[in-house]
């Protein structure tokens, strides 16, 4: 079973529970498998045997300051158990509940056979820009604080840890005021850092993961805009120490990365899976992650975009799920809901002005059980709208809408529905007096 996941509405009031799947659903909000919210943004990702640990930021108090570093277990990146914190706070130290500790990354040192975490370590006001390193004797800790600085006495912000084939390892960071970006290679103990082996003058790159394919090194990070997302980039080397080529998209600039932000890139048979999160500023505990397939078939990463997909950790591979899709403007609009031309919806056209006395319903056909539904959508506002979704006239649930950057920029968000076995009436926007994203299509899975 995956992730139970939840829908949750605007005001964070009427938490409607679901259960999941065997599948990944990029965007919904999951919960590990006791059913409480999973807490692990700016995801570090290490297998030991047969077991994957996921460390990451414990925002569920909605702020920036530290709770903890969250720790959960899996055998198959879809059911998710929550172990104890690796590290919490200590007063008077860098790591105190006033400071900032965020994107822990966990590798093995077999010199010690020991657990090293690095972290970006900060104050309150992201003033300090510096590392914290911790270790411990297993994968969840409890980890050691041991201490903070800057490494090499420059800043460090965004960073991530890349471990090489020959067990060296290294510290990818933004720096000097987040205008360079740095790798630079650990001591043998991976206490603290050596030597610079590559720099990047000017790249402004933060949230950084490498993925090594075919002896080439692919270097994928977002460009710094706080919050909001950006188009995250790859760039390719032969040797860590460059020369880097020019960035590519990892996916369509529009998209923004599908509003998300590089964690971790978990490396899957020829392959890789891309770990993002999808951050609410305003409501940082209520995050979701964006997991997508990364395909470096064509010969540079990208992005495949699923909606619902599952992964077979034994072959290497991903399978993307199929479903029927469904245009809005081929359903039955009321009151204010009207017509919207533009080629980058699907069809040409989509529904617009809904909410606050628009809405439109559409009919599709179920199987008499849960199924997830993506709802393609746009929103051109600077902030995330909401919408109500209704099945066959019962009680609506509410699904957030991040604003997609432009007003014929598209992306989807899922709820998981029930529907009857055959015809069903789906109503969106009903009900609500604020204005809901347009609709472009739905697919039904």
């Amino acid at each position: 079973m995956l992730f139970s996941l939840s829908l949750i509405s605007g005001v964070l009031a009427g938490l409607t529970a679901v259960r999941g799947q065997s599948v990944i659903v990029p965007g919904a909000l999951w919960t590990d498998t006791s059913g409480n919210s999973l807490q692990g943004h700016g995801a570090g990702i290490i297998k030991v045997g047969s077991t994957y640990y996921w460390l990451g930021e414990d925002k569920s108090h909605n702020s920036a300051l530290f709770k903890a570093v969250s720790c959960y277990t899996s055998t198959d990146l879809v059911s998710w158990s929550r172990q104890n914190d690796a590290l919490t706070p200590i007063d008077n130290t860098m790591i105190s509940s006033s400071n900032i500790v965020e994107r822990p990354k966990v590798i093995f040192n077999s010199k010690n056979n020991e657990y090293v975490m690095w972290f970006h370590s900060d104050t309150s006001n992201y003033g300090a820009a510096e590392v914290g390193v911790a270790t411990a004797q297993t994968p969840c800790g409890p980890y050691t604080y041991k201490a903070s600085w800057k490494p090499l006495g420059a800043d460090s912000r965004d960073e991530g840890l890349f471990q090489d084939d020959d067990g060296n390892a290294y510290l990818l960071y933004a720096s000097d005021n987040n205008q360079n970006f740095k790798i630079t290679q650990l001591d043998a103990d991976y206490y603290n850092v050596t030597t610079t082996v590559s720099q990047l003058n000017g790249a402004t790159l933060e949230a950084p993961g490498i993925v090594k394919r075919d002896g080439v090194y692919w270097l994928i990070a977002s460009h710094t805009s706080g919050w909001d997302p950006n188009p995250n980039k790859a760039f390719q080397a032969t040797s860590l120490s460059g020369n880097w080529s020019s960035q590519v998209d990892i996916a369509p600039e529009s998209v923004r990365t599908y509003y998300s932000q590089n964690a971790y890139d978990l490396p899957l048979g020829s392959n890789a899976i891309y770990m993002g999160d999808r951050w609410r500023s305003d409501l940082l505990g209520s995050s979701s992650y964006i997991w997508y397939p990364l395909d470096f078939s064509s010969g540079t990463p990208t992005l495949v975009a699923a909606d619902i997909w599952s992964v077979n950790l034994t072959a290497g591979t991903w399978s993307v799920a199929s479903g029927t899709a469904y245009e809005a403007e081929n359903g039955s609009r009321n009151g204010s809901s009207t017509i919207l031309s533009d080629s980058s919806f699907s069809g040409g056209e989509a529904v617009g002005f809904l909410g606050n006395g628009g809405s439109v319903s559409i009919t599709v056909q179920g199987k008499g059980t849960t199924q997830w539904v993506s709802l393609y959508y746009a929103n051109a506002d600077a902030t995330w709208r909401n919408t109500t979704v209704s099945v066959n006239g019962g009680s609506p649930v509410w699904v957030e809408q991040p604003n997609t950057g432009g007003g014929s920029v598209v992306l989807s968000v899922p709820v998981q529905l029930t529907l009857n076995s055959g015809s069903n009436t789906i109503t969106f926007g009903a009900g609500q007096s604020n204005y809901a994203a347009d609709l472009d299509k739905i697919i039904v899975y």
